[in-house]
């Protein structure tokens, strides 16, 4: 039986009205704590409110790309105070909805406004380069424009932060929006939709649909008025809405899987590499794209590092994310529950010896306990195919060299991290590790809101996102020849 405490409403905004579904179908999101417990009840949309949503930032189109850049910014900033007043609700219901223990959810509220601050800079910031034209030395110059209707697509996992980071240079630069929120974290995008409302953003400017990939997301990427889609989640669906997209004459961006190694050499300060990859495999219930997966310790601190990180395991809070002090919480659903346990078992029946973890850590919760594996061979599941959820491999390294080419060894891009006090072994792994982002002597989670954000190979598609990378995705340059 369900259990209703505190539950929430939630409807799509639609032309700055909140609406149910067209169909008038909903769902209820359950905590993944407390699975009794209904969080609330929201829209399943379908391919008419899309249609609506993309009315409605057609029309508001000319207008807001019409605006200088500056005024349009001046709402985000709004947005920014209006989040940073409910930044302890924001985090309550991120907590609630998908598990995110308390403390990171948090964080990534305060991100969300940092993001949209961010961009609201934008307008004071160069959008184009002057030169003078060789024949005749008249002006010749470039410029940056909007592209019109932009749809967004985002996953549970960061239900604030990368809606934000999507959505604050989308508007920054003068494009309309229709966002579809993940149905596993609805609740939190929603918050972020008050904020832009309560700055008195312009209807239509700014649009959420909430329902199912198929029903939404599809018809959402089809959509001759739409010009660009910009994705996060899953390999599988990314590549479905590329060839989509992109067979339409689409721009489309994509943000992808992650297998992320973390190299451990033996001079290394080991205290910080363990802390730092405990945070990496573990909090979020590791669901992170840029979670680390993959640990390669050198043969000669390899046995103390084990014992270290296997004590850190034994230390660690697992349990109600509600807890400010809690560091694991439980998976986002059964089904990404189901999934995890059936990793944790394929890694077993392929000989990994499973040292710490791997088992269900509360009756009623989707919650498990953070698991380490070892003699996890090269090619077996574990060490080329992402698991969503609180697990990793520790390997043993005898070479740099060697450590390079197993971590550059699977299909992914994304993350990578290199522990070491000598700058040659650091500079080494800065030019060789392939992934858009490496670490030095941290974790390879985590990302700054004013720098670029992406990966390569099979982790991403398109320009990268965040920090000034962004208006490469969201506009089009244009070179204009002006002579007397």
């Amino acid at each position: 039986m369900s259990e209703t405490i505190a539950a929430v409403g939630g409807e799509n905004f639609i032309a700055g009205q909140w609406t149910p579904s067209q169909g008038g179908r909903t769902y209820e999101r359950h905590n993944p704590w407390r699975p009794a417990e209904v969080v609330g009840e929201f829209p399943s949309s379908d391919a008419q409110d899309v249609a609506a949503a993309i009315d409605a930032a057609e029309a508001a189109w000319p207008a807001w790309s019409g605006l200088p850049a500056a005024k349009r910014g001046a709402f985000l900033a709004r947005a920014a105070d209006a989040i940073e007043a409910r930044l302890e609700d924001i985090a309550h219901d991120m907590t609630r909805e998908m598990g995110k223990p308390l403390r990171e959810s948090r964080l990534e509220a305060g991100r969300a406004a940092a993001i949209f601050r961010f961009f609201s800079g934008e307008g004071w910031r160069p959008l184009g380069e002057v030169f003078e034209q060789s024949a005749t030395g008249g002006a010749v110059y470039t410029r940056r424009r909007p592209l019109g209707v932009v749809g967004l697509i985002t996953p549970w996992n960061f239900p604030a932060a990368i809606p934000a980071w999507k959505t604050g240079p989308a508007l920054a630069y003068g494009n309309t929006v229709v966002l579809k929120l993940a149905q596993d974290a609805p609740l939190t995008g929603l918050h972020l939709a008050r904020a832009l409302e309560e700055a008195e953003l312009p209807h239509g400017v700014f649009n959420v649909v909430i329902g199912r990939g198929g029903d939404v997301g599809e018809p959402l990427v089809a959509d001759e008025r739409v010009r660009a889609i910009s994705f996060t989640g899953s390999v599988p669906v990314g590549q479905g809405v590329r060839e989509l997209g992109t067979g339409a004459g689409k721009r489309v961006q994509l943000e992808l899987g992650g297998h992320n190694p973390m190299i451990v050499a033996d001079d290394a300060k080991l205290d910080p590499a363990v802390q730092a990859a405990y945070a990496g495999a573990f909090w979020s219930a590791g669901q992170k794209c840029t979670a680390t997966r993959r640990i390669y310790a050198q043969d000669g601190i390899y046995e103390d590092f084990r014992a270290r990180f296997l004590q850190r395991m034994s230390e660690g809070k697992v349990g109600d994310p509600a807890d400010p002090e809690t560091e694991v919480g439980p998976l986002v659903n059964e089904s990404q529950f189901e999934t995890v346990l059936a990793g944790i078992a394929r890694g077993r029946e392929e000989g990994g010896t499973l040292l710490a973890g791997g088992d269900r850590a509360d009756p009623d919760a989707y919650l498990i306990a953070p698991a380490l594996f070892e003699d996890v061979a090269d090619d077996a599941f574990l060490s080329c195919e992402e698991v969503f959820g609180p697990v990793t491999s520790l390997y043993r390294f005898r070479t740099l060299e060697e450590a390079i080419e197993r971590a550059n060894s699977v299909r992914f891009g994304l993350s990578a991290s290199v522990f070491t006090t000598d700058l040659e072994i650091a500079d080494r792994c800065i030019r060789e590790l392939q992934a858009g982002i490496l670490h030095v002597n941290s974790q390879t989670a985590g990302a700054d809101v004013h720098v670029p954000f992406g990966g390569s190979k099979s982790s991403g598609y398109g320009p990268h996102e965040q920090g000034r990378a962004a208006i490469e995705f969201y506009t089009e340059e244009i070179t204009v020849y002006q002579d007397v």
